[in-house]
Formats: C-alpha cells, structure tokens, sequence
C-alpha cells in the first residue's frame, strides 16, 4: 500500500488505530446510479491513540496514514453502508473476500493502491502466488499474492488481486484492531504491480462514471459521520462549484499548490509551488517543517526546543542577514558559510555527502545533518520578514522564537484550548483558489472538560526535490472540503462542504 506511517508517543494524535462496532447497511432509492457509503462517529479516548510510519520499498511511498471507509452497491441500485467515524479521525467498514463472502474490516485509503488481509483470518485455504511485501517503520507486512471475488456493499469484483499477510507489525495492528487496507491509489504505486480494485471496478463496469467522491461529517457530536460515493458525486454534501486541477504524477492523486497563508500572509515557502496529495487515509495536514513551523509559532503551539535551530541563529544568524541583504543567491548560502553542500541547485547536508568516505565519522554526520535542514530554513524565515522590512533584531528574534516551536521529532503539538478566538486562519492556494482553514477546523480536541487537550492538525514532513517540497492534505483538509477524485479526467477536485 505504499504508506508512511509515523511512530508517535502516546500524547500524539496522528493516527487512531481502534476499530468501531456495528456496521450496518440501508438501501437508498435506486435512481441515480451511484455507489454511496455512510460513515458513522463514535468519540474519541486518550489512551487509544497510535500512529506508525509506513514505507513501502516498492511504491516509494511517502504518506502518513489513517482509517477509512467501506463501499456498496452496483451500477443500477444505490448501496449505503453506515461506517463509524472516530474523533474525526477513522473511517473504516466491511467488505467480504470469497464465496460466500467472508467479512473484514479494512481502511479505504487513497494513499496506496493495494488490497491486503491477514492470511490466519482467511477460511479459504489460498494456494500461495508470487510473494508480497511492504515495510513499515514499525516492521512489515510479508505474505503472498491470492485472487478472489470481492464484495464491497452488493457490488462484486471479480477475480481480484489481494495480499494474504503472513506477517503484520505486530504492536501496531494489534492495538489498531482493523483487519486490512483497500488503497484507492494508482496502479503504479501498487506493490507487485497488482491492480487496485478501484480500477476492476470501472473496468468491470460496477460503476456509474469512473469518479469517486468524499464528504466527512467533522461535528463528532452527529450520528452519520459523512459518506463515500463510488461512481459520481451527491449534490447535497458540497455548494457552489469545485474547482479542480489535473493529476500532476500518477501513484498518489498528487497535484500543484499555490501559496500557503497564515492570517493572510504568505508564509514564504510555496509562493512558487509545492506539490500536494489528497489522501484520505491520513488525519492530520502534514508539510514542511519550515512552513508547519511558521503556523505552530501563530498558533502558539510548543513543540521540543531545537537546540540546533538556537545554534545556528546565534552563531551564523548575523551572517546569513548580511548576505541576504547583499542579495547573494539564498539557496546557496547555507553551503557558503559551510554548513551544506550545494549541488547546484540547493544544499546538500555535509552528512550526506560524506557518507561516501568511509572514514567519515558517522555521529557527526547527523548533527550536521541538522545544522545544514536548520540553516536553510532559517534563510526562509529571514527572506520572508526582509520581504516584510522588519528590522535585523526584530527579525533574529522572530527566528529564534521560530526555533522553540518547532515540531517535535514525533510531529505532535499542542495548543491552549481557550487560545482558539486568537488563532488565525490557515489558508490554501489550489487551482488559484484559496481554501480557508479556521481554527475550529485545524485544531483537533482530545478529551473533555479538565482533561481536555488541544492538537494541532499539522504535522511535519520533509520530502526533498524532485518529489518534494510536498503537503498531504489529509482529513482535516477533506473535511473542510467535499473532494472529488475524477479518474476518467485525472483530476482532484475541492468544494465547500455541506
């Protein structure tokens, strides 16, 4: 499935592996022809929190990750498959593997491709196929290839690739309780090259039009918690129009953005691009490190104090405002006062390079590993404010107080709950549009009454060029947002969610 999850702490709010009971079905007027799946909430508790950070050798995946939902129906009838919904968090349902269908509960997840369950769950003894296997940060999933039928709602593919895992990262699928994961991703992301059931779907003409459709419910007080349509999109979930922008790398539905805003204000990093991914299958916003630091000092988030990031203010923080100031080339600086490398087009860590000399010392690498990230970014910052005409000790301040809100190394940050009325918004440019975040929408709460605690929906993630710089817009994002991903004209498409 071509994932990344994050190992996170207990305190951290990633991702919710709990698995939710009760899923039933109703059946809707069958006269549009699309496939719907309904999505249930149950709230969320403390000490259920988990999250892992996935690899997939294969894919080159490079996503966080999450839960998701179940699909229904055929071409002609209107399936609807009640799921839950976790804190906002999970979304997870049923499908059925064999004949007659034996029930598991998997993730939907948009950020890989493959169908897998575990082979000890399986009743049907599988003849084993080619082998299969996918790495996680927490370990791997290991097992063979099968083929089957595969029932989603009232709706079959047949003869549909899907991994029996033999092996699971054991800590993380045992707490997370959910049985597999359907990817709704590209083929070529797909471990093995297996066809994604998305795509048998639409070949086996099960749906209506090759385009699927999210709404999620964020208010976790209401009983439906959003739905997923297989084959178009239900006009009573969004208002005005989408706007939409072309798949711009098939594996993730990955696209260009625009500017990132915080309170208006650009914050400097994406002005003239990043790419993103729309991924259902993770909760939270993840983004550089260098804008994800910008928005948790507005927001007032703590994170861990980068001793680092003070380092090199304090020791090269005069230097880089000189040079920035005598206009020399900002990607190059970090590597002329030393600190990186420079490849011709941006720094490279002096760690990086020197892993080719075998005498390197390797405990050095990783602290100038650090200095050479922290250097760079602490060129944006101080670009950005010049742009701004603060002053050069303004500036060095608002650097160094960029320095203690940096992320922790397990990507969560809290913020005061009471804070929420002073919180600015957190905006998006896509398709030259701007998607606004508020603070209600960005901020997810943990608990109730004393014990309640406030996360930040951002989280950090440093994807280098040629991939990167790059934002998963996650759950939080998709939230906000109907979001339509439209197969036949490789296009993601966003509207106000209603």
């Amino acid at each position: 499935m071509g994932t990344i999850l994050k190992p996170v702490a207990a305190a951290t709010l990633f991702l919710f592996f709990l698995l939710l009971p009760m899923i039933s079905s109703t059946l809707s007027p069958p006269n549009d022809g699309l496939i719907r799946i309904g999505l249930k909430k149950r709230k969320y508790e403390r000490n259920n929190r988990l999250a892992a950070k996935l690899e997939s050798k294969e894919g080159e995946s490079i996503k966080k990750y999450h839960l998701l939902r179940n699909l229904g129906g055929d071409a002609e009838d209107t399936d609807i498959v009640s799921l839950k919904n976790y804190m906002d968090a999970q979304y997870f349902g049923e499908i059925g593997i064999g004949t007659p269908p034996q029930k598991f509960t998997v993730i939907f997840d948009t950020g890989s491709s493959n169908l897998w369950v575990p082979s000890s769950k399986l009743l049907v003894i599988s003849t084993p196929r080619k082998s299969a296997e996918i790495h996680y940060g927490t370990g791997a999933i290991s097992g063979f290839f099968s083929q089957d039928h595969v029932k989603v709602g009232d709706l079959v593919v047949k003869n549909q690739e899907f991994i029996e895992a033999t092996r699971e990262p054991s800590v993380t699928f045992l707490v997370a309780k959910f049985d597999g994961i359907l990817g709704l991703g590209f083929q070529e992301i797909s471990v093995g090259k297996a066809v994604p059931v998305w795509y048998n779907m639409v070949e086996q003409g099960l749906v209506k039009e090759p385009v699927f459709s999210f709404w999620f419910n964020r208010n976790a007080d209401e009983k439906e918690g959003g739905e997923i349509v297989f084959g178009g999109v239900d006009a009573d979930h969004y208002k005005g129009e989408h706007t939409y922008v072309p798949v711009t790398q098939k594996g993730y539905w990955q696209f260009d953005m625009g500017d990132v805003l915080i309170g208006g204000q650009t914050s400097g990093f994406c002005a003239s691009g990043c790419a993103a991914i729309a991924d259902s299958g993770t909760s939270l916003l993840a983004g550089p490190t260098t804008i994800i630091t910008e928005v948790n000092h507005a927001i007032g988030a703590t994170g861990v104090v980068s001793q680092e990031c003070k380092a090199v203010v304090a020791q090269y923080g005069d230097t880089i405002m000189e040079m920035l100031l005598a206009k020399d080339q900002p990607q190059k600086i970090c590597s002329q006062i030393g600190l990186c490398t420079f490849d011709g087009a941006r720094g490279v860590s002096m760690g990086i390079e020197s892993v080719v000399n075998e005498n390197a010392q390797k405990a050095s690498d990783g602290f100038h590993d650090a200095m050479c990230s922290t250097c760079e970014m602490a060129v944006v910052w101080m670009q950005n404010q010049l742009k701004q005409n603060q002053t050069q000790e303004r500036i060095l301040d608002y650097v160094n107080e960029l320095c203690e809100r940096l992320p922790s190394p397990m990507g969560e940050s809290a913020v005061d709950c009471d804070g929420l009325s002073s919180m600015p918004n957190v905006s998006f440019t896509i398709g030259g549009r701007v998607f606004d975040l508020s603070p209600e929408q960005y901020v997810l709460k943990v608990g109730e009454g004393d014990v309640a605690q406030c996360i930040s929906g951002f989280t950090a993630l440093d994807v280098p060029p040629p991939r990167g710089p790059l934002w998963i817009l996650g759950d939080v994002f998709m939230g906000r947002f109907h979001t339509v991903f439209d197969y036949g004209n490789m296009r993601v498409g966003f509207a106000e969610a209603t």
